[in-house]
């Protein structure tokens, strides 16, 4: 492969996340701050920069910079990056044999080797803290290093990621705000990645309904054994030969078994391929990691070692053979392939499903924030996906970007918010009459509409966007002078109870999937759900160009 070019001055979005943490750090006493970019928007380059724009400070107050990180291969881009963003910095690593923290600018260490005691307290006078993949933080050992170095004392901290679900496993202990984040659509939108299509690969045999969720995910033991049993194998190779032969490209598996299952039935194919798992010795590793870099190989198959701080651009095929309903851990995955390379115009991401499931997998509209429909066989790329949908819904408000904090906003609400496909949050407030709210396109600010059959479409007197806390609480405010039932409805007795019969064939005959098992009120949410999509679906054009009512 030909040499990597790079420009290490910062991008705009990047320059706009180091303004984030600066701002985030000198506005509040939140000093524990996280930057969620994609994968390939080149977060080393965002602190590699932001260490060099604090060193003045640093140096004069006679502290240094910390970078914690959990792999090897993270510790070495670190420090590379820095070097090549700042030459004159002198960088040292703690890690392992390695006690380098003496007469140095930045301490570039395993969190492995900090966690050991007399290794941390050896480490002196430090006053910025970055911490690389930090939705791992929640970890004991994560915390207990924080601490020890001043994170929850003031020292600021800044934690980078490509996926941080803050409400999960603690994160949202350890990480006081997430001030800056970007779409991948964005990146690929301004030419920074490229675009993606997605095609799913069916494995007849496959059942993914009998493998057990653990953590809100697929096991991984079950569902490698399930692929093997499968034949799955073989029918991925096939699939690869056919549609990306003339592709250089990683496979995601569940299992070592499975990864190097998988890597026979490539070589069998006639697709040169290797296997890479954890605990492999690392210069087995390190060669398979050089034949794909040199062409040696085509494929490589490996067993959730290349999600984090696998840099190879030339990537161009991502196989998710770990089918996965974690949206975060799915991007993870298709981002290896998105990063810029010549001749490389788009990625293509081939998804293993079975023939059947229950399970809500993700898959490339995942990889956007903004809400979007896509068939089976859909056969287009994210950019067109997005396009097409927003097009042909013809809505005046852009629905993109909702938030993991309106998420819990609303369901923290004593009114049973409820949200249809397209993003929008509603609230039934009678028979075929709702209140809702649009959003607007310039910023995070929420238009107030009501819809009912007899008066139609009505915005407020004083029609003008609010803040969404702001534009929530009255809606709801709204809702309670109608009296609506779902304002007090949520822990109603009759919801917990089987659905009914009638509930059950309105359904049927309007093509609404309901899951076994589901309850009289998750059914009820379902249809109110569907009868304001069509309400929707006929007002759209008119939504966000109401006059005020009089």
């Amino acid at each position: 492969m030909p040499e990597l070019p790079e420009t290490f001055k910062p991008r705009p979005y990047q320059t706009e996340a180091i303004e984030a943490l600066n701002t985030g750090w000198a506005a509040s006493a939140n000093n524990r701050l996280a930057v969620v970019l994609p994968t390939g928007a080149g977060k080393t380059v965002v602190f590699a920069n932001l260490i060099l724009e604090h060193l003045q400070h640093l140096t004069a107050q006679g502290k240094r910079a910390l970078v914690i990180a959990h792999r090897e291969e993270l510790l070495a881009q670190a420090a590379d990056k820095i070097r090549a963003v700042a030459p004159s910095l002198r960088i040292g690593f703690v890690k392992a044999e390695r006690d380098e923290h003496l007469d140095v600018d930045v301490v570039v260490a395993s969190v492995q080797t900090l966690a050991v005691k007399r290794r941390r307290k050896a480490i002196q006078d430090i006053g910025l803290i970055i911490v690389d993949e930090c939705h791992h933080a929640a970890a004991p050992t994560y915390i207990e290093v924080l601490k020890h170095f001043g994170s929850w004392d003031g020292i600021p901290t800044a934690g980078f990621t490509a996926t941080m679900h803050r409400e999960d496993g603690g994160l949202a202990d350890v990480w006081d705000e997430v001030v800056f984040t970007l779409d991948i659509l964005e990146m690929i939108e301004d030419g920074y990645l490229c675009d993606v299509r997605g095609k799913r690969i069916t494995i007849p045999g496959l059942n993914l309904d009998k493998v057990k969720t653990r953590n809100g995910d697929l096991q991984e033991g079950q569902l490698g054994q399930a692929l093997d049993d499968s034949g799955a194998a073989e029918i991925v190779a096939e699939a690869y030969r056919l549609h990306a032969g003339d592709r250089p490209g990683v496979v995601f598996a569940p299992t070592v078994a499975t990864a190097q299952s998988m890597a026979d039935a490539f070589n069998d194919a006639g697709i040169p391929a290797a296997a890479i798992w954890g605990d492999m010795p690392k210069e087995a590793r390190q060669t398979a990691l050089k034949w794909y870099e040199t062409g040696q190989v085509q494929v490589l198959t490996n067993c959730m070692v290349l999600t984090e701080g696998f840099d190879a651009p030339w990537t161009s095929c991502v196989v998710i053979a770990r089918p996965t309903k974690s949206p975060g851990l799915y991007c993870q995955m298709a981002g290896r392939a998105l990063r810029l390379w010549e001749g490389k115009k788009e990625a293509l991401i081939l998804d293993v499903m079975g023939a059947s499931t229950r399970h809500k997998l993700a898959s490339i509209v995942s990889l956007t924030g903004r809400e979007v429909d896509t068939a089976e066989d859909d056969e287009r790329s994210l950019r067109e996906i997005v396009r097409e949908t927003e097009d042909e819904a013809k809505r005046a408000a852009d629905l993109s970007h909702i938030q993991v904090e309106e998420v819990d906003l609303f369901h923290g609400s004593s009114a049973r918010w409820l949200r249809t496909a397209s993003g929008v949050w509603f609230i039934p407030v009678g028979d075929d009459a709702y209140v809702f709210l649009v959003r607007d396109p310039v910023d995070r600010r929420y238009w107030l509409r009501r819809y009912d059959a007899v008066g139609g479409l009505v915005a407020p007197k004083r029609d003008v966007s609010l803040p969404l806390t702001e534009a929530k609480a009255w809606l709801e405010q709204q809702a309670r002078a109608t009296g609506s039932r779902w304002l007090t409805g949520r822990a109603a007795a009759w919801r917990s109870k089987p659905a009914s019969v009638r509930q059950l064939n309105y359904c049927r005959m309007r093509g609404i999937q309901v899951s076994p098992g589901s309850t009289a009120g998750e059914v009820s949410d379902l249809q109110a759900v569907h009868q304001f999509t069509q309400v929707l679906n006929r007002i759209s054009h008119m939504v966000a160009t109401l006059p005020a009512a009089a």
